[in-house]
């Protein structure tokens, strides 16, 4: 590693790798790298590593199973719940670092990333000044969850409760008694509802598209997430012909209760709109006894109410927004509108981009076996890679 002044006194850093993100990508990847001799710099813009997941929500907990969900070489702790909570992940994410001698370059802001002859260069921003990194070779691992979704509806500035996205959501002890809604049909979605009933709220879900709907646990013993590694490397449609039968026989039809199957299969359904199953932990039967009701989606707001699009409408004091997040690779990445896809994902996951050498994404999959399994695997094949061409002398 080299630093030096640049001219225009922006402190410049030359390695051989550049590392973008350390939350679980970012440090399997650096994990991996250390292992492999190769050095590199990670930069990270929070101020300490697994940022997104330290500030979730205090109920979230994985809806994958402990044991097929970890970083390269390092198990769980046995103590562990079999479902991690938001808190044991944390200290997981800080003993990965720890363990692998990880030393993030905080609060450093990646403000553009570009290809600058045979390198490409990170511009970041922070309180350390404006600084400049150099590296043959750059892996974005800033994940998919890296800028908040915020849908807007007509009339929202008359809305007289408080409308928050579930970045900002913590718990539900303020809205005890409250009317609440909570936006979106994902796994937090699912657990952010069930907090707000857990801790006093009058609780609905307002759900605008067709939802597939599995038990976290299948008979109660098997995780879901076991039939997607055993299952994972068939074709969609013939994934979907095994699995659906079983899905369908255990939570059987919904439709009655506002929350309808979609015609594609859950994996053909994933593939091509990136929507995931909801992996249930008790939210669905709470609507089935009529404790949780369900609405469709929100047409506009109207003073207290909330009208949807079916003709109904509602009063409540907080919506919560579980609307997802994206990418936005386009942010900082120069030339992204080149690699990536219309849902703003790079076309190439766990190689080096053919359209960027040099150039390597991991993390940006959400797979049936889980997005942390399927991350382990990337980190150990980019750095497997990097490794080789490092010691060959590749550019």
């Amino acid at each position: 590693m080299r630093e030096v002044d640049h001219p225009a006194r922006v402190n410049e850093t030359t390695t051989q790798v550049l590392v973008l993100g350390a939350g679980p990508a970012g440090l399997a990847v650096g994990g991996c790298l250390r292992s492999a001799g190769v050095p590199f710099e990670l930069l990270e813009r929070a101020s300490t590593v697994g940022h997104r997941w330290r500030n979730h929500y205090e109920r979230l907990h994985l809806h994958t199973y402990r044991d097929l969900t970890k970083l390269p070489d390092h198990p769980w702790p046995l103590h562990v719940a079999s479902y991690p909570s938001r808190d044991q992940v944390v200290a997981y994410l800080d003993e990965h670092a720890r363990k692998n001698a990880l030393t993030p370059r905080f609060e450093r802001e990646v403000v553009r990333l570009a290809r600058e002859g045979a390198a490409w260069v990170a511009t970041t921003k922070g309180p350390h000044g404006d600084e400049r990194w150099v590296a043959p070779r750059a892996v974005i691992a800033t994940g998919y969850n890296r800028v908040p979704h915020r849908p807007t509806w007509p009339g929202e500035p008359s809305f007289a409760g408080t409308i928050v996205h579930a970045v900002d959501y913590r718990n539900g002890r303020a809205y005890r008694g409250k009317r609440a809604l909570v936006v979106g049909s994902g796994n937090s979605g699912a657990e952010i509802t069930l907090d707000l009933f857990e801790h006093g709220a009058r609780t609905s879900m307002a759900i605008r598209h067709p939802t597939h709907v599995s038990p976290r646990d299948l008979f109660g013993v098997v995780p879901t997430q076991a039939l997607g590694v055993a299952l994972g490397w068939l074709p969609p449609k013939v994934f979907d012909r095994l699995a659906l039968p079983l899905t369908k026989r255990l939570v059987g039809d919904l439709s009655a209760y506002g929350i309808t199957r979609p015609d594609q299969g859950p994996m053909e359904l994933l593939q091509k709109t990136g929507r995931v199953p909801l992996l249930d932990i008790g939210t669905v039967e709470l609507v089935r006894q009529g404790r949780i009701t369900v609405f469709p989606g929100i047409e506009r707001f109207d003073g207290s109410d909330v009208v949807f699009v079916d003709g109904r409408s509602e009063p409540f004091d907080v919506v919560v927004l579980a609307t997802g997040y994206h990418a936005a690779l386009e942010g900082f990445l120069d030339g992204a509108e080149r690699l990536v896809d219309g849902k703003g994902h790079p076309t190439a996951h766990a190689q080096e981009h053919p359209e960027a050498p040099g150039l390597y994404f991991v993390g940006y999959r959400n797979p049936p076996t889980g997005a942390i399994h399927d991350i382990a695997k990337e980190a150990r094949r980019v750095a497997g890679a990097i490794g080789r061409a490092t010691k060959g002398g590749a550019a």
